[in-house]
């Protein structure tokens, strides 16, 4: 369920904050020694206090190999050696760029959204059934497809859950924000190795900044929104269906559906699924897709 937010992130790391490349577990800083060697090797350091006459008499000694008297003078060549081949099973992945818009099929009626790889964002109030819809559309499509649920990125927080129910404040909206760019950052790296998504989020149509613009800057212009708008009753026995902090009281409810009317008129394809079970409504997202290959919607 999305709230209305509007404080800025956290501001972009600035340089000179240091970074991942600025670590390394052999880098040491200025003035300090680094590490001390492993016992057991020979010049590693005495423990703080210990004198030289305890050390015990069975350290390992190393000694040069001596060498024949004939070798003594020549100097050593030694082969390069070859780079080792990659065994580790490492897999190059494609950088995670802004999602393009899908190339219109070739020819009028021919697109087929089951097979091409898209990314989608699913719109609606709590209850409309997004989970249920972008899970079973994402289970049966021809290729590779994810389902990323912002509630369920945002309950990746477990210790210090700031929960919207309890009192929005900066900690919720904080953490709310957090989950969206979570979700673009991971629907452009699905995309650009060649696997579809579906998103699902209450974007409300009344804060067009934060909601539909935000989503469309963290995952790009190739996003295709979609509202699942079914009738009140619905959505409030749906609702009633829930457990936990997804469960909103029937006024909470009501008022989301409300707002999420204006979604009527603006553009958007929207699918009343009040009389559609989920295969059905799946069937019909197929559709809408097609459709908007075919003539993007303008948002």
């Amino acid at each position: 369920m999305q709230h209305a937010v509007g404080a800025p992130l956290p501001p972009p790391h600035q340089p000179g904050q240091g970074t991942a490349a600025d670590w390394s577990p052999t880098g040491q800083h200025p003035g300090h020694p680094g590490p001390a060697p492993a016992p057991g090797f020979t010049g590693a350091p005495l423990p703080p206090g210990v004198p030289p006459t305890q050390v015990p008499h069975h350290a390992p000694q190393h000694h040069a190999p001596q060498q024949p008297p004939h070798h003594a003078a020549q100097p050593a060549h030694h082969a390069p050696v070859p780079p080792t081949p990659d065994t580790t099973g490492h897999v190059q992945l494609p950088p995670g760029g802004p999602v393009a818009m899908p190339s219109p099929p070739p020819a009028a009626g021919a697109s087929d959204p089951t097979a091409t790889t898209l990314a989608v964002l699913l719109i609606g109030p709590a209850g409309a059934g997004k989970t249920s819809v972008a899970k079973y559309w994402a289970d049966h499509r021809r290729v590779p497809t994810a389902h990323i649920s912002l509630d369920d990125v945002r309950e990746w927080v477990r210790s210090g859950f700031a929960d919207p129910q309890s009192g929005w404040n900066d900690h919720s909206e904080a953490q709310y924000r957090l989950a969206r760019r979570t979700c673009g950052f991971a629907a452009r790296n699905f995309l650009a190795n060649g696997i579809s998504c579906i998103l699902d989020d209450a974007v409300f149509p009344d804060r067009p900044v934060v909601g539909l613009g935000g989503w469309k800057r963290h995952v790009g212009p190739g996003l295709l929104p979609v509202v699942l708008l079914p009738g009140l009753e619905i959505v409030l026995e749906r609702n009633a269906e829930r457990s936990g902090n997804r469960r909103l009281t029937d006024e909470e409810v009501a008022r989301i559906h409300g707002r999420m009317a204006g979604w009527y008129g603006s553009g958007l394809p929207i699918i009343d699924n009040s009389q559609l079970d989920v295969p059905a409504t799946a069937r019909v997202l197929d559709d809408v897709l097609a459709r908007s290959i075919a003539s993007p919607p303008q948002w």
